[in-house]
């Protein structure tokens, strides 16, 4: 609406709003027109336009809109278009009602068409409407929004996420790995397995003792239960149960080691585009963002509540979250004065300090692989023992020392850092990234540093005896197996310790802090806080855990499908009734591309062990679908070979390096042109702000409009002193 018509109707006498033909006329030529973006959307409306044309659906509209769409909006408009201009409610009903009174005068077919078009859009809405009742725990995560913020909020989403990556990725190895072998097992289908057939290979590497028969003490069963071996080992549960070649159908053989080795691959793969999907929302926002310190001080007074929040003790929380970042801006903003009015001396101090620091954070990360590893060691020494030779607890400990050198190093290494980085003087901002980072470090390289460290048990031998079979066939005779019963206590401890220290820990510490507050020592222990970031890179270092042992445990999804489910709702109960939200909040656009973030470096970490066990390690000649295989990846190149000549050579051409070469300068110029295309929009975006700020002087009657214009140059306290609620919020 023209602001001149506005202003210039008569006392009594009622105007019909209009339109200034320059809405729709082309635009002058700014900046904004060197986009690629505002050229896309000029070539798609030129196309709707054209669309309409084509159809017929002729529209003519009145006297008072014939002047007034004449630039852009031609005689031919659907709803399409009159929901895509720049109209007022009113002004759309109108245009529609003409198109329908005009209906009459189109053909049969076209209206035929039209009324075809309507109701299959009504459709879709509908059921986009109906999918959203059935989500996974949608009214759950709204009550948790609406009591504790978008910033828990999302937390609860990410594990629901996992809960849906698991389940898939569990369906595609059911369907590829499970399914052909149940339907020949229980005869549903008209197929039998083609077993292995053993080439030139000594007997030596084919005996694989899986269990002793006799007296089996019940508390051998729970043993069992709990790392995997036993009556579990022989099961489906893990590697060793597929030795089989194939599943014989009528019309053709099913290849179980190729579908076995692309099942693996399609996890992996689709973890990734998953999560590179989800995760490009937010690396827009954090593109995007200004770095401009005023900027994040306005966002945080004018845009920084959450109207998710119906609580009232969370409204409070949040009062005291804002109050809590703002102090952190201002904390910075006075340690860069700080740093800018350092001396030589100075700088030089705090920098062999930071690095007297750092060495000792290397040296407690040295000194938890070292402890990793000797446990590992002493684990795999000890493991093959009579159960009779020893007591259940003993045993018990034995088998799962990894798993509990692992979870000690997880829960003191963040208390150190935590008393680490307060002497290298950073911003408060720098201090949580950098802990978290070494947090993320340290739990996911500690699953690394358990797998290297069986990799390298099974390729050494002290005899001479992994020249006959290319490992340690002694103590691994089916070494896969072996490996996937580590990554399953692994899961199953650390679902044990998730439940412990929630119904052992935080809900008697809910009592005392209830019941004894008056105690000072109780007063000075508090009340548990939900901490985003160690509830986050618990789940992450259990997702790892399933990542790297889908492969040799193929069941693995589905266990983390449950433990994940149950995580759950014991989070959700922890949270409404034992703990309290911690007052350094995340927003949710943050929170959701850091969780990802972290993901991501989780699943690159996992990717690293599976590609060296698959490619470098020999495969076990005593179970499994690749014995005849000197690696799992050999089936590949074999698969290869019984194409056709033709495929043959273009798969070595598309393989080789003279493809790869091209291929890669090829992305490196689109990644290229996206990073130049982002800068330019940056570009854009800090001018748009340039023009937001000298917005006072072109407005209309020559009044200042005080946005922020005439703070920006002010410091954050004089800036706070010039808004009344902000530094209310300070003091």
């Amino acid at each position: 609406v023209s602001y001149d018509n506005a202003t210039a109707l008569q006392p009594g006498r009622q105007k019909t709003p209009s339109l200034d033909s320059s809405c729709f006329s082309s635009p002058p030529v700014n900046f904004l027109q060197e986009l690629p973006s505002y050229r896309s959307i000029a070539r798609r409306r030129t196309a709707i336009l054209s669309r309409d044309k084509q159809s017929g659906t002729l529209l003519k509209p009145t006297d008072c809109y014939s002047s007034r769409l004449e630039g852009g909006i031609t005689e031919n408009l659907n709803s399409q278009c009159i929901r895509k201009y720049a109209l007022n409610i009113s002004e759309k009903r109108r245009l529609r009602d003409i198109q329908e009174t005009q209906m009459k005068y189109l053909s049969e077919w076209d209206q035929w068409k039209r009324y075809s078009s309507k109701s299959w859009k009504r459709f879709l809405e509908k059921a986009r409407e109906m999918t959203t009742h059935l989500e996974l725990w949608r009214e759950d995560i709204r009550s948790i929004e609406g009591k504790f913020g978008t910033g828990i909020q999302s937390y609860f989403s990410f594990l629901r996420f996992l809960v849906l990556l698991n389940l898939v990725i569990f369906l595609i190895i059911f369907m590829l790995v499970l399914l052909p072998i149940l339907l020949t097992k229980y005869k549903i289908t008209n197929s039998s397995f083609v077993l292995i057939p053993f080439k030139d290979m000594d007997i030596q590497c084919t005996a694989y003792p899986i269990s002793s028969s006799g007296l089996i003490y019940f508390y051998s069963y729970i043993i069992d239960l709990l790392s995997g071996t036993g009556f579990l080992e022989g099961t489906s549960l893990f590697y060793g149960h597929y030795t089989i070649d194939g599943v014989k159908f009528q019309n053709f053989t099913y290849d179980l080691p190729l579908a076995y080795l692309l099942s693996t691959i399609a996890y992996l793969a689709l973890s990734l585009l998953w999560i590179v999907k989800r995760s490009v929302e937010g690396f827009k926002i954090n593109l995007i963002r200004s770095e401009e310190h005023f900027q994040s001080y306005c966002n945080k007074i004018f845009a920084g509540w959450d109207f998710c929040i119906t609580n009232r003790s969370t409204a409070d929380l949040k009062h005291s979250s804002l109050r809590y970042e703002l102090r952190a801006d201002l904390e910075e903003e006075r340690i860069r004065q700080k740093i800018a009015e350092r001396t030589s001396e100075e700088t030089i101090r705090i920098y062999s300090l930071r690095l007297f620091l750092n060495c000792i954070v290397l040296a407690v990360l040295v000194v938890c692989f070292y402890a990793i590893y000797i446990a590992t060691i002493f684990s795999q020494e000890h493991m093959k023992k009579e159960i009779d030779k020893m007591v259940f607890g003993e045993n018990l400990l034995i088998l799962y020392l990894p798993s509990i050198v692992i979870t000690l190093a997880n829960f003191i290494t963040p208390v150190i850092f935590a008393k680490i980085i307060h002497y290298e003087d950073y911003s408060p901002g720098f201090e949580i990234r950098l802990t978290i980072l070494r947090c993320v470090f340290m739990r996911l390289a500690t699953i690394c540093v358990l797998v290297f460290t069986l990799g390298s048990k099974i390729t050494s031998c002290d005899n001479g005896t992994c020249e006959l079979c290319g490992y340690n066939q002694k103590l691994y005779p089916c070494w896969e197996t072996q490996v996937g019963q580590e990554m399953y206590k692994l899961m199953i401890f650390d679902f044990i310790i998730i439940l412990a220290v929630t119904l052992f820990v935080d809900f008697p510490r809910k009592l005392l802090v209830t019941y004894c507050s008056s105690w000072k020592l109780i007063q000075c222990w508090g009340q548990q806080e939900f901490a985003i970031p160690d509830n986050v890179l618990g789940i992450v270092y259990g997702q790892t855990i399933c990542w790297i042992g889908a492969f040799f445990s193929p069941l693995l999804p589905a266990i983390a499908t449950l433990k994940f489910i149950i995580i759950f709702y014991v989070k959700e109960l922890s949270l409404l009734y034992t703990c309290r939200p911690s007052p350094r909040q995340f927003r949710a656009s943050n929170s959701n591309f850091f969780f990802l973030l972290v993901l991501l470096i989780g699943l690159c970490l996992a990717i690293i062990p599976l590609t060296i066990s698959m490619s470098r390690i020999p495969s076990s000649k005593a179970c499994g679908p690749f014995t005849n295989f000197n690696t799992t990846w050999e089936v590949i190149p074999r698969t290869v070979s019984t194409f056709p000549s033709s495929l043959q050579s273009l798969v070595h051409g598309i393989t080789s390096e003279a493809f790869a070469v091209p291929f890669f300068m090829i992305i490196c110029l689109i990644m290229f042109y996206f990073i130049a295309l982002a800068g330019a929009h940056k570009r854009v975006v800090d001018q748009l702000r340039e023009q937001l700020s000298l917005v006072r002087k072109h407005r209309p009657g020559g009044r200042e409009w005080h946005c922020c214009g005439p703070l920006s140059h002010l410091p954050p306290k004089v800036y706070l002193q010039a808004w009344p609620s902000a530094a209310s919020l300070i003091h």
